[in-house]
């Protein structure tokens, strides 16, 4: 059974006494309690390995820099929170006494991430983890690039990986890629979409249009809505009549594909099924953002299709988390564990070669909690993504984890299958 980390200080605490360090001990478990209490103002994760004289000679430790945005409450603040204790939670599950890990506030912005990653490279750090927060990575890159530092961030904003910034994130484009492909394999080959006019929708857009061209479909319709409620109505409406239009005129759309989350999915779903559309012939598609807890609660959702990590490895974090924290955590908390994980197992290389680029974008991978990822020398992340099925309580893999680029190669083989008449 996994220690939990109550558990690892009470171990701690008795290897300690044991050889004397009853005031190191005192001052070193007193900061671990006022991080694991959430303290906002906290500006280091007090997880300092604690050794004699002796063993600090032999070997300084090995400094892990995470950069989140830890101050207020507001929402960025709340998955920061919790980022930082799955940082901490990888580091005593782990357990390498060799290994410290450092956390500081960026304040969710480019000058407070450049502020902490300055402070955080003058105490040593060799790696920084973070920031959460697009806006933010600029500004500790600035820093980290001339010091030969880089900086895995939990952003998924492509615009700013390279130049020593990789993105441990899922980013959108693999996503629909991978759902638009594994359609394919299905026998959809016409396609409508619904997407919000913002940041994330216009990005995706392009990525969508790509995706059908590789597997040889064609698209109906694309509607954009706008992000609140009232502007949805509209642009749902078009692209529900394109829909219909597709099956009188004898061109029936195959596949919706409807990218969101948890603040659009519930306002689009009523609209779904008031248009009379039927998802039973027209098959709904999304990205990771549909994996959450309640989306099958709409039934318009229930059997759609989105891609996503395997959400065993999600669930089993998930449950040794709410053991240690008391409260479930993010769906990004993964990205925190793992992110340390991986600068631990670097770590054991030799100074100078722990995180070189060679290192960090090994073919071999990196193994993690959401499934194997890669990183490339561009700084963008390749991942296995599986195919999920929405159902009422929650989602079923149909579809085993594979890559984006597995998928195409895929649904192109089944393209050519069909174009020779050898389908079934």
């Amino acid at each position: 059974m996994r220690k939990t980390i109550t558990a690892r200080i009470a171990e701690l605490s008795a290897r300690v006494a044991r050889v004397g360090a009853t005031a190191m001990l005192t001052a070193n478990l007193a900061a671990c309690a006022s991080n694991l209490g959430g303290d906002a103002t906290a500006t280091t994760a007090s997880l300092k390995r604690i050794e004699t004289p002796a063993v600090a000679q032999r070997q300084r430790p090995v400094k892990i820099a995470m950069l989140l945005p830890l101050a207020g409450f507001e929402q960025a603040a709340v998955v920061g929170k919790a980022m930082k204790q799955a940082g901490e939670m990888a580091l005593f599950e782990i357990d390498n006494p060799a290994v410290q890990l450092v956390v500081k506030d960026d304040k969710g912005t480019a000058e407070g991430a450049k502020a902490a990653a300055e402070e955080a490279i003058k105490e040593g750090a060799e790696i920084i983890l973070g920031p959460l927060l697009s806006r933010a990575v600029p500004g500790a890159a600035s820093v980290a690039k001339p010091a030969g530092i880089p900086v895995i961030a939990f952003s998924n904003d492509r615009q700013v990986a390279g130049n020593g910034v990789y993105l441990m994130s899922f980013l959108v484009e693999p996503e629909v890629a991978r759902v638009v492909s594994y359609a394919a394999t299905q026998g959809k080959r016409r396609f409508a979409a619904l997407v919000p006019d913002d940041a994330y929708g216009r990005s995706i857009e392009p990525a969508f249009r790509d995706a059908v061209a590789r597997v040889g479909g064609s698209i109906a319709a694309i509607e954009f809505y706008p992000v609140h409620a009232n502007g949805m109505l509209d642009p749902a409406k078009r692209v529900m009549a394109a829909v219909k239009a597709g099956e009188h005129e004898g061109q029936p759309v195959d596949a919706l594909f409807i990218p969101g989350g948890p603040d659009q999915l519930p306002q689009l779903g009523p609209l779904i099924a008031y248009s009379g559309v039927d998802t039973a012939k027209v098959k709904l598609l999304g990205t990771g953002a549909w994996d959450y807890p309640n989306i099958g609660r709409d039934a318009a959702f229930v059997g759609g299709w989105f891609a996503g990590a395997d959400p065993r490895g999600f669930s089993e974090f998930s449950q040794r988390f709410a053991k240690t924290f008391g409260s479930a955590p993010p769906r990004i908390a993964t990205l925190a564990y793992d992110a340390v994980s991986l600068a631990v197992s670097l770590s054991q290389n030799a100074p100078g070669a722990r995180y070189t680029l060679a290192n960090l974008t090994r073919a071999t991978g990196f193994a993690g909690i959401d499934g194997t990822l890669h990183f490339g020398p561009n700084g963008t992340t390749e991942r296995e993504l599986a195919i999920l099925e929405v159902q009422s309580f929650g989602s079923a893999i149909v579809d085993a984890a594979q890559s984006a680029s597995t998928g195409n190669q895929l649904s192109q083989q089944s393209r050519g299958l069909e174009a020779t008449g050898r389908v079934n």
